[in-house]
């Protein structure tokens, strides 16, 4: 039976009919809106990555920079809207209801297309747990570095370990793990995107105020030029900045989960084709104003990390680095919601007797819904933050990997199925022109993962020449 594979996929719960407590699906209430989506796709999107822009615009420079990042807010809105087009199987309104990707990869294709699908998805999702841990941590020591810099006049160098932050970190993330489901996850989305907006808009003011200060824009039309790197260095740099843009868009791997938690009527797809265009809007804007502030700052000299570049003042500093953890904190649940629903259900189906895994004790919480507490679901999940934060501590250049993992994620997730299973939920004919030029678009992107993959993988390389592990400092 499908229910006893690995890869698993939802069945569809007896239709009940709409009612005041539950769906057509039989389920409770979805309460989910336009906003609560957005919150959840921008906490997705606006990852730290951001302030890596300015160095991918650089090696682009002021022509391709922003015409990446332009184009590739376009590719990411319109395979959006045909993803969220496949939530529901046949009828838009009230045909059958895909709970997951792997759900809408089953209902559309089968087979081993929804085992490959679901490798890919939790590979990603396991690989960006793992490099928001190590992002958090080097937040939090830049904090404590600054203000040993500022302490000590500059004189102290202040060497730091990352461990005891990636262990802090993942206590906090124990604890956030035991909400059950994306449903009630909406608050915490919601002060993570205002974080990322706030570590954004720092890096962006800091960026224009250094222009404002030298008065002088930086940068050229082709990119760094050709005393800063070889031409070999500049076209692996250009793969890789062409990759960092197009992966900073990418959230298609969580989108239907996301749109699960929308209430309808108006239709779910109506809410999240909305979403969608408030949520790439407003992350093109803060793309671009940084990208480019950052790059007209510091020209071919931008750092990987925008923040980086700039030692006063440091409180502002410390404020945009503590936003940068507390967005994190929150984006690390986004992602992993889908693992932990996917193993939960997984469990209580192949073991539906097993109390341990099933039993569910309601804990009353004064002016809210009584918490559902669930052993399986404490055990497991901390042992899977336990897991991230050990690899974290072993592997800390480990967000060179989770660039590779884009890249061979974004293909497949972020456009092949996305494209595929909108030609077949639409009936798009074979060979008609709408249906070449979705093959084309298709074509492009995977040329461009691939391109980013060989850059990754020169990245990964470099990284293992100096490994050391559980004693990197930064």
């Amino acid at each position: 039976m499908a229910e006893n594979q690995a890869f698993a996929v939802s069945t569809a719960a007896v239709p009940q009919g709409g009612s005041k407590c539950f769906d057509d699906d039989g389920r409770l209430k979805r309460t989910g809106n336009v906003w609560t989506a957005s919150a959840h796709i921008i906490t997705a999107i606006i990852g730290s990555g951001v302030l890596s822009l300015p160095w991918a615009t650089a090696q682009l420079g002021w022509i391709a920079g922003p015409l990446a990042m332009f184009l590739f807010a376009l590719v990411t809105y319109y395979t959006s809207l045909f993803l969220s087009a496949c939530y529901r199987s046949g009828d838009p309104v009230s045909g059958k209801r895909n709970y997951t990707y792997m759900d809408a990869v089953q209902a559309n294709f089968g087979g081993f297309n929804v085992k490959l699908c679901g490798f890919v998805q939790y590979l990603n999702l396991f690989g960006i747990a793992i490099g928001s841990t190590i992002a958090s941590a080097i937040s939090m020591m830049a904090i404590k570095r600054s203000n040993c810099f500022h302490a000590s006049g500059g004189k102290d160098p202040c060497p730091i370990n990352s461990n005891p932050y990636m262990i802090a970190f993942g206590i906090v993330e124990i604890i956030l793990s035991q909400i059950p489901d994306f449903d009630q996850l909406w608050w915490l989305s919601i002060v993570a995107a205002v974080m990322s907006f706030t570590y954004s808009a720092i890096g962006l003011g800091l960026g224009v105020s250094r222009v404002a200060e030298t008065g002088k824009i930086k940068g050229n039309l082709t990119g760094i030029s050709s005393g800063t790197a070889t031409q070999s260095q500049k076209v692996w740099r250009n793969f890789q900045a062409l990759g960092d843009i197009a992966f900073a868009y990418s959230y298609s791997m969580i989108l239907i989960e996301i749109q699960d938690t929308i209430k309808s009527p108006p239709s779910e797809g109506k809410t999240m084709k909305k979403a969608t265009l408030v949520s790439v809007t407003v992350t093109t804007l803060f793309y671009m104003l940084c990208g480019c502030a950052g790059y007209a700052a510091f020209g071919d000299m931008s750092p990987p990390n925008l923040l980086t570049g700039f030692y006063t003042p440091y409180w502002v500093i410390d404020i945009a680095n503590a936003a940068i953890v507390i967005h994190l904190v929150g984006a690390y649940q986004v992602y992993c919601q889908p693992i932990f629903a996917f193993v939960e259900k997984y469990a209580s189906e192949k073991f539906p007797a097993n109390k341990f895994i099933t039993k569910e004790i309601e804990i009353p919480i004064p002016g809210c819904r009584p918490y559902k507490f669930n052993l399986f679901r404490l055990v497991w999940r901390a042992v899977f933050v336990i897991v991230t934060t050990l690899i974290s501590m072993l592997l800390p250049f480990f967000n060179d990997v989770v660039g590779l993992l884009g890249a061979i994620g974004f293909w497949p997730l972020a456009v092949y199925y996305p494209v595929e299973m909108y030609i077949i939920q639409k009936k798009i004919p074979k060979w008609s022109s709408t249906w070449v030029r979705f093959q084309i678009l298709s074509v492009v992107c995977l040329i461009i993962s691939i391109a980013a993959a060989i850059g990754s993988v020169a990245g990964v390389l470099i990284d293992l020449k100096s490994y050391k592990p559980f004693t990197t400092s930064f």
